[in-house]
């Protein structure tokens, strides 16, 4: 069967917090024709990680690496992998994944408030700015 896999699921896997339905979960994702990896799921499992369980950027992007090396694993690789670059270089996973979800659908710029994460993306090459600058 192929399945979509919930936040709750992939934060128990990586994390261990419960044994037995991480247990569970290794053992469904194991088991799945595919893993139909959102990168929604995705960015609230990085966010999680972060913000329950205290994951440095490092931890963060070793459990973001497992998910999608499965091999029955299915994501969008440019956007998840742009996650993953902006995250290496210091900034946020999800901003990543927001320019490059956005850049694949016809955008120009990722625009946001936040200048560190304008910043970040600027330092990598995405086109991206504050609404003032706009």
């Amino acid at each position: 069967m192929k399945i979509a896999p919930d936040t709750n699921l992939l934060v128990r896997i990586l994390t261990n917090d419960d044994a037995e339905q991480a247990k569970i979960g290794r053992e469904v994702l194991s088991d799945a024709s595919a893993i139909v990896l959102s990168s929604v799921a995705l960015c609230e499992t990085a966010w999680v990680l972060k913000r329950f369980f205290g994951a440095t950027r490092e931890e963060i992007a070793q459990g973001v690496r497992a998910l999608v090396g499965a091999k029955n694993a299915v994501f969008d690789t440019d956007a998840v992998y742009a996650g993953l670059r902006v995250l290496d270089a210091g900034g946020d996973f999800a901003d990543g994944v927001i320019a490059a979800s956005g850049v694949s659908m016809g955008a120009e710029a990722f625009v946001s408030f936040d200048r560190r994460a304008v910043r970040s993306l600027t330092d990598l090459g995405v086109p991206a700015r504050t609404p003032d600058a706009l």
